[in-house]
C-alpha cells in the first residue's frame, strides 16, 4: 500500500463571447460558467513491474449538464516485462489514453495545458470523446539513448463516443454512432533532455452510425506532425495534421470522401518564475479542395464560414503556488469550423468573425 497515490483537480471557468455561443450561452449576459473539470485518480503498484491506475472525470461543457455526469476517463492494467537503466517495454489493457500529438494524454488537467482552449484545429472539443481513449490494448516501448529518447506507443481498440452523435449530427436526425475496431499509433523523440521534441502520430479511426431503419460507416484517418523546441524560459511549438474522413450510408445522408487541414504555430514565454504568456495562431480546413467553403455553401449545405476557422489566441498563467493556477486569454477567430453544434444549432444564425475570452480558476492536490 506504500505505492498508493491519489490525486484530484478541478477546474471552473467563465467563457464570454460577443458573438456564437461556445460552452453554454456565452453571448449573452454575464458569459457561460457551463465549464467544469472536476477528476479523481488513482494509482498503485501491486508487483514492481505491475501499475494498476484509473482517473474519474466529471465534464461540462455547454449542454444541460447531463454530460457532467462522472465517467471512467481511463482504467489500465499496465505490466512492464522489461524495464531497465536503457529501455523499457510494457502493454496496457483496459481504458486507455490514445497517444496522438502533444497534448492529448493529458489534456483532462488545465496544469499540463499551455492555454485554457488547446488549439481547437488539432484537439477538437466538439469531438473529444472520440480522440480521448478507447477500450482495448496498448503497447508502448522506449529506447534511452547517449543523447534522446525514442518512445513508440501503439493500440487496437474500441473507441469512446459520449455524446459524439449529438456533437456531429443535429440533434433532429436522432443519429446513433457507435465505435467499432480502431488503431493508432505514435512514434517521439526527445532530445537533449526534452530541448528538441518531434512526434509523428497517425490513427484509423472506425464508426457505427445509424438513422433509424439506415446504417453506414463513418472513417477519420488523421496523420499529425510535432514539433518542438523549448530553452527552459521560452518555447516555440508547432502541429500540422491531415485528416481523411470518408462516409457511407444507404440513408438520406449523401456520402462524403473529404481531406481536411490543420496547423498551430505557438510561443510561450514563462517570466517571473510564476507566470507565463502565450500567442498563437491556429488554422482550420475542413476541405482542402474547398478552402473557403464556397462550393459548400453553393450546395446549400451552410454559410461558407461553418468549414474553416483561423484563430489568433493571447494567454496569460499565474501559478499561485503549485496547486493553485489562474489563466485568461483571447480569442479573435475568422469562421465557425470547430463551433459545437450543441451550442450553435443553426450554423445559418452564426457570425463569421468573433471573439471570446475566458477566465479560469484551476486546483488541484
Amino acid at each position: 500500500m506504500d505505492t498508493l497515490q491519489v490525486h484530484g483537480f478541478l477546474s471552473q471557468a467563465l467563457v464570454i463571447t460577443d458573438h456564437n455561443n461556445f460552452f453554454g450561452p456565452s453571448s449573452s449576459g454575464g458569459g457561460s460558467l457551463k465549464y467544469t473539470e472536476i477528476g479523481a485518480n488513482a494509482s498503485i503498484r501491486p508487483r514492481p513491474d505491475v501499475l494498476v491506475a484509473a482517473q474519474v472525470l466529471s465534464r461540462r461543457a455547454g449542454g444541460d449538464g447531463s454530460d457532467a455526469r462522472p465517467v471512467l476517463d481511463y482504467g489500465v492494467i499496465d505490466y512492464q516485462p522489461l524495464s531497465d537503466q536503457r529501455r523499457t517495454l510494457g502493454i496496457q489493457l483496459g481504458r486507455f489514453k490514445n497517444p496522438f500529438g502533444f497534448y492529448n494524454q493529458t489534456r483532462d488537467v488545465a496544469f499540463t495545458r499551455p492555454s485554457i482552449l488547446l488549439p481547437q484545429s488539432i484537439y477538437f472539443d466538439r469531438t473529444r470523446s472520440l480522440g480521448l481513449s478507447a477500450d482495448g490494448v496498448s503497447l508502448y516501448a522506449e529506447e534511452r539513448m547517449a543523447h534522446g529518447t525514442l518512445r513508440f506507443t501503439g493500440g487496437v481498440g474500441t473507441p469512446t463516443t459520449r455524446d459524439l452523435d449529438s456533437q456531429l449530427y443535429p440533434a433532429h436526425l436522432s443519429m446513433d454512432m457507435s465505435g467499432s475496431t480502431s488503431s493508432i499509433a505514435q512514434l517521439r523523440y526527445e532530445h537533449s533532455g526534452g530541448r528538441f521534441t518531434a512526434a509523428l502520430s497517425a490513427a484509423d479511426v472506425n464508426l457505427d452510425q445509424g438513422l433509424g431503419p439506415h446504417e453506414g460507416e463513418l472513417n477519420f484517418q488523421p496523420w499529425i506532425f510535432s514539433l518542438q523546441y523549448d530553452m527552459e524560459r521560452w518555447a516555440i511549438t508547432g502541429e500540422f495534421a491531415l485528416r481523411q474522413v470518408s462516409a457511407t450510408d444507404t440513408g438520406p445522408l449523401s456520402g462524403s470522401d473529404v481531406i481536411g487541414e490543420s496547423w498551430y504555430v505557438q510561443y510561450t514565454r514563462r517570466f517571473l518564475d510564476d507566470w507565463q504568456w502565450l500567442v498563437r495562431y491556429d488554422s482550420l480546413v475542413s476541405d482542402r479542395d474547398d478552402r473557403s467553403g464556397r462550393a459548400y455553401e453553393a450546395q446549400g449545405r451552410g454559410p461558407a464560414h461553418a468549414r474553416y476557422a483561423d484563430d489568433i489566441t493571447l494567454g496569460l498563467q499565474w501559478r499561485v503556488n503549485p496547486r493553485i493556477l489562474v489563466s485568461a486569454e483571447y480569442h479573435h477567430i475568422d469562421g465557425t469550423g470547430w463551433l459545437p453544434i450543441r451550442d450553435e444549432p443553426d450554423p445559418a444564425e452564426t457570425r463569421r468573425r468573433w471573439n471570446m475570452v475566458l477566465f479560469q480558476l484551476s486546483l488541484r492536490f
